[in-house]
């Protein structure tokens, strides 16, 4: 199962557009992605939110690195569905589309992998924050993915990829910043 995730997550970096055409003749069940690639994937992102804490701090620190944990598993999984809830909803009513949830989960599930990626890379190297910087790449990911993956018109393409690429970027640093805001006991 994660060799398949990680075969994903490369082609998808590396070769955004033959991946998006291989998704999308790709016949899975909503539960099917969500099972065997959102899920571990987000479970992860969590892990080195867990691991990473307790490899960069000086002193093993379990309560800061279970809060660490929270904090990722929240923003990752909240980020997720409500940026795919509000695609959803938004393609409706800005962009004209039918309504259409499960399309909505696997495009913004596939092309969050640069982020999830991220997220596990600078919990355990935190001192190459810069790397945040190429998450500007996810545009990208979803330009090649927004005419075979969800059937957009060239001329609608960019309107929409730009709704998609700042939904899908800002949902889960919104999630974040709203739990450290409400919740000063998670801040790390």
């Amino acid at each position: 199962m994660f060799s398949d995730i990680f075969s994903w997550v490369i082609q998808l970096i590396t070769q955004p557009g033959k991946a998006w055409r291989k998704l999308a003749d790709k016949e899975e069940t909503e539960e099917q992605f969500l099972s065997r690639f959102i899920y571990p994937l987000i479970g992860l992102v969590t892990i080195a939110a867990f691991v990473g804490i307790l490899v960069t701090r000086k002193q093993f620190d379990s309560e800061v690195a279970l809060k660490s944990a929270i904090v990722a598993l929240v923003s990752a999984f909240g980020g997720f569905f409500l940026s795919a809830w509000s695609l959803n909803e938004i393609g409706h009513a800005l962009l004209g589309r039918r309504k259409n949830m499960k399309q909505w989960q696997r495009f913004v599930g596939y092309s969050s992998v640069l982020m999830f990626s991220l997220e596990i890379v600078l919990s355990i190297l935190p001192e190459f924050f810069f790397l945040r910087f190429f998450l500007l790449y996810t545009f990208y990911i979803m330009w090649e993915g927004a005419g075979p993956f969800m059937q957009v018109e060239e001329k609608e393409r960019l309107k929409f990829v730009s709704v998609s690429t700042a939904v899908v970027l800002l949902m889960p640093a919104v999630i974040n910043y709203l739990m450290v805001v409400f919740m000063p006991g998670l801040r790390v």
